[in-house]
């Protein structure tokens, strides 16, 4: 598990792609390798990687083809840099919230606005996923633990605000317009959407699309979102 506040950035210094497989060796900031073993989780831009070996500072891992097509460590390249996190101890503090480093899908960044001391960014995610994004609710982009400020539905796009401690952190100063990133969807969120459209699609059966016409788009993820409780505090607010 991992808890979503990155803990540096690391650089892609050696790849090698073979099919179906693409070995990567990243070179850690200072102290983050410290103890670290054969075997042991690190999330890559999120998604939770295996250590197969390591030197000073460095580690090796394998992305295997499942991963390849659902992330975006496919496009890494030499010299690239990634958002790194180190997997929780037990009883460590929580300071963003639970990430399994199961990355749901990819999204790509749509506009970046820079209001004074900050830095807003909208994504575009796959119709398939908006369902589970709310306003004020948690999201992992790139491993990182971040509040949704806003959630257009039926666009699909949500916006998030960084502020500058999060962007000296992280990569994600470095983002451009197009660029494509990790997306893990908070898990309690979708496990109760998904079991209130169940039991409404059990209970209504065919009515159910007609009823969400009738109320609009969207609008029974936002009545499912009622029943979740009120986010704490990830690593930024908005």
């Amino acid at each position: 598990m991992f808890t979503g506040i990155v803990k540096g950035v690391a650089e892609v210094v050696a790849l090698e792609r073979k099919a179906g497989l693409l070995t990567v060796e990243l070179a850690f900031p200072q102290d983050f390798a410290e103890g670290i073993e054969i075997g042991a989780s690190v999330a890559v831009d999120g998604c939770c990687l295996t250590v197969t070996r390591h030197s000073a500072g460095r580690a090796v891992f394998d992305v295997m083809q499942e991963s390849l097509a659902r992330t975006t460590l496919l496009d890494l390249e030499l010299g690239g840099q990634v958002n790194v996190e180190r997997a929780a101890r037990d009883g460590a503090e929580i300071g963003g919230h639970p990430l399994s480093g199961h990355i749901d899908c990819t999204a790509h960044i749509v506009s970046i606005d820079t209001p004074d001391n900050n830095k807003v960014m909208r994504f575009q995610l796959p119709a398939e996923w908006a369902r589970y994004v709310f306003a004020k609710g948690y999201i992992a982009v790139n491993g990182c633990s971040l509040t949704v400020s806003d959630m257009d539905r039926a666009s699909g796009r949500f916006s998030v605000w960084f502020i500058p401690e999060t962007l000296r952190a992280t990569t994600f100063d470095a983002k451009q317009v197009g660029e494509a990133v990790n997306i893990e969807i908070e898990r309690a969120t979708q496990v109760t959407v998904d079991t209130i459209r169940s039991y409404l699609d059990e209970r209504l059966g065919p009515l159910l699309p007609r009823l969400e016409a009738l109320l609009g788009a969207g609008a029974l993820d936002e009545l499912a979102a009622r029943q979740l409780p009120d986010p704490n505090s990830p690593q930024d607010k908005a």
